[in-house]
């Protein structure tokens, strides 16, 4: 697909939903000696959420397991939607859109594995992340260049809000 196809699938876009393993963090689990799971996330992919959420677009986050350190994210950055212990992600994703009045038109998509392929691809911007599995890669709408963990989030925020116009004034705010 190319970037104009992307900026167009983008322009509509009123919900964004991320996976959370492989695509807020780089896929790795870590656990402590008392059995605590652990999870690194990306300060830069924080502040692309927080601005994407500012220039109107809601933000839900649905993953397949369930941690307390997701929901402690999920909480810091104001995340409109938390959905763990989700296997079965486009149903999950089509609860929120159906309580939002939207169509999966308006829904873009970022995840990495099986899982997320069928909310890929129902969703208007279906998108995956370097790292990601190559058959979700060879369906998807699109590969971020950042991996997961690593600015992939960041990098899809910017792209819905370069196509909506609205990333300059969110940038803006900073000068």
């Amino acid at each position: 697909m190319t970037d104009t196809n992307l900026t167009e699938r983008a322009r509509m876009i009123k919900l964004a939903a991320f996976d959370v393993d492989g695509v807020m963090t780089d896929g790795t689990i870590y656990y402590n000696d008392q059995g605590s799971e652990l999870k690194a996330f990306n300060i830069l992919d924080g502040m692309g959420i927080k601005l994407l959420q500012k220039s109107g677009v809601k933000i839900a986050i649905i993953t397949g397991r369930s941690s307390d350190v997701v929901s402690k994210r999920a909480k810091e950055l104001n995340v409109d939607f938390l959905m763990q212990g989700r296997e079965d992600k486009l149903v999950a994703l089509t609860e929120i859109v159906k309580s939002l009045e939207l169509s999966l038109k308006e829904v873009a998509y970022l995840g990495d594995d099986l899982p997320d392929l069928p909310a890929i691809c129902a969703a208007g911007l279906g998108m995956t992340v370097p790292n990601g599995s190559g058959f979700v890669k060879k369906k998807a709408d699109g590969v971020t260049k950042s991996s997961g963990g690593k600015g992939a989030v960041r990098e899809f925020c910017e792209l819905i809000m370069h196509a909506q116009g609205t990333l300059s004034q969110q940038l803006a705010e900073y000068l």
